[in-house]
Formats: structure tokens, sequence, C-alpha cells
């Protein structure tokens, strides 16, 4: 085996995916010990997404930028820049985490998200992936925009910036300033929830008790998204409230597609574009995936999905190892998985499978190649 790429998700709670990926370059070269080892971890789009972009992307550099925070005190934020790409993920400016315990989604705001996307692009960014994973606001994506220069205005004229608590005062929007700043710019939003804006299935009702809203809350949350879905249609003459994924991130999906005009797509999908994975397949002998547990939804824009749908096409063996394998997982095949390998090997309690989770990958790891190594040979 000349190449070998290994690009994996983290099993959640045990091994993050960059650890994966240490383990592997550690591992490959004791079978294969002339092997270009390539890896690429990977996020779904919340925290942990830049960290996997700076270890995955060799030219890639952290940038430290001081915004906004989600209740309006600076915080410091990190984005990955090479060239004229940026990944930016929302957690970093408006994440549960920095909310901590006083979690409020009438008052929280995106307005530092805005402001990441402005140093990115006034530093000569044009292609930015935004992840919205984890967040602690539902303003619908208003203060993102306004950080961009958007304009909202209340009954009276007055400019301000909506909260998810207010977004029913907003009389007028106006998105000139963000179209001239955003002129040829691409954003492309990580986005794997399907959810619409607004109504049971919406952010509100579905998102908003985990950032704090109590059922009270939560009605008033929702018809404010009701209320702003009415002036986007109004004053922008765009119509956004019910395609998938508009709920996201509190309507921050649903906002970067009305004021910002990126396109949502999935996240691993958006991943691979970015990291040019097709062109970083040529030459490759086999690639190794995996999750924490395949299962049914595995096959629906999970992470094995996205690369099965690169590889078969090109005929490349891709061994998916996971810590755990559903009965539903054999769906996984027709997509082009070629073998899956649990690492799970005995029956142990949580506690004593976080203890021994690594070296349960490694040895995986090297049953995989050995059995590839014992193919070669034949």
């Amino acid at each position: 085996m000349e190449q070998c790429i290994v690009i994996s998700d983290s099993f959640k709670g045990t091994l993050s995916s960059i650890d994966i990926c240490r383990i592997a370059k550690e591992t490959i070269p004791r079978i294969f010990p002339e092997c270009r080892v390539r890896t690429f971890p990977v996020a779904d789009g919340g925290e942990g997404t830049v960290a996997c972009f700076l270890e995955a992307v060799e030219e890639s550099d952290p940038v430290t930028v001081t915004v906004t925070g989600p209740f309006g005190a600076p915080v410091e934020a990190v984005y990955a820049r090479w060239g004229d790409h940026a990944v930016i993920e929302m957690a970093a400016a408006a994440g549960l985490p920095l909310a901590g315990d006083r979690g409020d989604p009438e008052r929280t705001t995106t307005y530092g998200v805005g402001e990441m996307i402005r140093h990115a692009v006034e530093h000569g960014c044009r292609h930015i992936l935004l992840g919205i994973g984890g967040s602690a606001t539902n303003d619908g994506g208003c203060g993102c925009a306004a950080a961009l220069g958007a304009e909202f205005r209340d009954a009276a004229g007055r400019a301000f910036v909506p909260v998810g608590g207010d977004l029913d005062q907003i009389a007028h929007i106006d998105t000139a300033a963000v179209e001239q700043r955003l002129e040829g710019v691409r954003i492309t939003v990580m986005c794997d929830v399907e959810n619409p804006l607004f109504g049971e299935n919406g952010a509100a009702y579905v998102f908003g008790p985990q950032k704090g809203a109590d059922p009270a809350m939560v009605r008033r949350l929702d018809a404010g998204l009701r209320a702003l879905d009415r002036r986007i249609r109004e004053d922008l003459g765009r119509s956004v409230a019910d395609q998938a994924g508009a709920g996201a991130s509190g309507g921050l999906g649903a906002g970067a597609v009305a004021f910002l005009r990126a396109e949502l797509r999935s996240g691993i999908d958006a991943v691979l574009d970015m990291l040019g994975f097709d062109r970083q397949l040529e030459g490759t002998d086999l690639v190794i995936t995996g999750e924490g547990r395949i299962d049914a939804q595995s096959v629906q824009g999970k992470v094995i999905s996205g690369v099965a749908r690169r590889t078969r096409p090109k005929g490349i063996p891709l061994v998916a190892i996971v810590g755990s394998a559903d009965d539903s997982s054999d769906a996984a095949y027709d997509l082009g998985v070629t073998a899956i390998f649990p690492t799970d090997r005995t029956a142990v309690g949580y506690p004593k499978l976080c203890g021994r989770c690594e070296e349960d990958y490694r040895r995986t790891l090297l049953d995989v190649l050995r059995l590839y190594r014992c193919a070669e040979q034949s």
C-alpha cells in the first residue's frame, strides 16, 4: 500500500477525530513502513470544527479576533484561514458554553459571528465555511447580519440589533450594505438538521429548551421567528422559513440564506469540498473512516455516507472503524462501504470503555491493516 487516507468523525465522549488521526499516523507504518498516511479529522460544524481544519490543512493558520459574545461582552474567538479560504464556527462567538449558566435565548446575539465573517472578508477571504452547531441564540441570524451592515428598524424608524426577545419589533430590514460587503464572497453553511424556522419542529420548540427557555419563552421565541419571516418576505422578497435547516442554530440557518445569501449544505459534503477531497483521493489505495456508532442514521448525511459517495465511483476500498454497529448498519454497504469493524471487543461498562478506547481502536486498525496486507500478498 502506497497511500492511505484516514478521515473519521469522533467517537463521542471517548476519542476525538484528532486522536484517531494521531493513532493512525503512529500505527499504519508498523505494517506498511513506506505508506504515505494522509489524515483528515472532521467535525460536524460545532465546537471543534476549526481545530479539525487546522489539523487537516497544513497551510492553514489560526486567526484570533476579539468579538462580541452571546451577552455582549467581548470574547476571543479563533477561526482557520488559508489562502482565500476561512472556516468559522459560530460556537466560538455565540456557543452554549459561552452562555454558561445564564442561558437566555431572548437576550443572546449572533453579532460576534458576523464580526468574525467581516474580519475574514476584510483580510481577503472569499470562500467561507460556517459551522453553526451548538448555539446559545434564537435571533434568526439578525445579529450576524447587523455586524455585516444590515439595518433593522422599529416602527419609529430607530435602528437596533434584534435579539430573540424583540424580533417582533422589526418594522423594516435593509441588507444593501451586506450585499455590497459580501460581493464576490461565497458562504457555505454546514447544516445537518432539517428543522424549519418556526412551528412545533422549528428552532424555538426543538432547541429552545436546551438553551434555557421555559414553555412560555418558547412560545414567545416562536412568535418572534414568525414575525421575522413575515418581514423577510415583505422587505427582501425571500421565503426561507420552510427550507430544510432554516431552524438550525436558533434560526441562523434561515438568516444566513436570507441576509447573507449563503448556501446550506450537508456538513460532511461541505467539508470534503473545502478540503478538495476528490483531488486528495488520487493515488490512494485505501480510505479508513468511522464514527462512534454506525446505524441507519449513518447513511443519511453523516461522515461515513459522505465519504462513501466520493470513494465508490473511484473504486477505492472504504473501511469503517466504528465504536459499535447497529443491526441496521448493513445499509452502509449499499453506499459503497467495503467493510465495517467495531472496536468494542468485550462487554464492559462505559467508565471502563473510556479507559481502553484508544488501545481498542489501535488493535482494530492493526487487524484491518493485516487483512489488507494479506490481500495484497495473495
